[in-house]
């Protein structure tokens, strides 16, 4: 049956940035397709944790700060998930941050950490992840990719290179690891009701002028990415490898 192919039952998934928006949707609804979830966080994700073992999941907290921790304390937090819980069949790179400034004012700092938690953690978690799905031969890598994997945005230099990178991350894994059974695909969120947004939707104006671009007519909430979280996690996207999939309410077509 069709349906079985999006159950994920006895497998086990990483999410980082878990404790709200879209890292926690992510970590329910593939809780919720049957998987049990290791969630990565420099932050308390217990809320997260309690709505995982109410569905009958098993939950592990790997405690990292991805902007300051080393390449080998981020490649271990994939070891302690495996001895933990006892495999690893999918990453999902969901945490992020961005700093806004015009470029001529960006400071260093501000740069150095947009690109280390993008970025950075974003690789040497696929790398640590992927030596052992590779070796086992099968494995789900899903990064957070954004409109400005796209487009260039205005006041944001870095998390515009940091977006852009990841996209082109994502393409180069998937060439290296398919033949290994190893998919790494992306999906690009569009305009979505989450802290990261929280100074756009404060604005009054800019507000009306996003929405107006948007042809569902609405921001997206983390429920609207749950669907794809679970298809690109499971086996019947197993021939799907390299995309960036915009859940962006139209906003690319407009």
């Amino acid at each position: 049956m069709i349906l079985d192919s999006f159950r994920l039952d006895g497998q086990v998934a990483l999410v980082t940035g878990s404790t709200r928006g879209l890292g926690q949707g992510a970590a329910i609804a593939l809780a919720e397709a049957g998987a049990d979830v290791a969630l990565l966080d420099r932050a308390d994700a217990s809320e997260t944790a309690e709505q995982i073992r109410a569905l009958g999941r098993r939950v592990h907290l790997v405690q990292r700060d991805l902007v300051q921790a080393s390449p080998a304390e981020i490649a271990s937090a994939v070891t302690e998930v495996i001895d933990e819980l006892g495999d690893l069949h999918i990453l999902v790179n969901n945490a992020g941050i961005i700093h806004r400034a015009p470029a001529v004012d960006f400071p260093a700092d501000n740069w150095n950490d947009v690109l280390s938690i993008n970025l950075d953690a974003v690789f040497h978690l696929s790398q640590a992840a992927g030596r052992h799905m590779v070796e086992r031969g099968h494995g789900r890598i899903i990064n957070i990719a954004s409109m400005l994997s796209f487009q260039g945005g205005v006041f944001v230099p870095a998390y515009t290179a940091s977006k852009h990178a990841v996209a082109g991350l994502t393409k180069a894994l998937a060439n290296e690891w398919a033949a290994s059974g190893v998919t790494v695909n992306a999906i690009a969120p569009g305009y979505m009701a989450t802290d990261n947004t929280a100074a756009l939707r404060a604005d009054v104006e800019r507000e009306k002028a996003i929405l107006a671009r948007i042809p569902a007519g609405r921001w997206g909430t983390p429920a609207d990415l749950q669907g794809a979280f679970v298809f690109l996690a499971s086996n019947a996207s197993a021939y799907v490898t390299g995309t960036i999939v915009p859940v962006d309410g139209g906003w690319l077509v407009r």
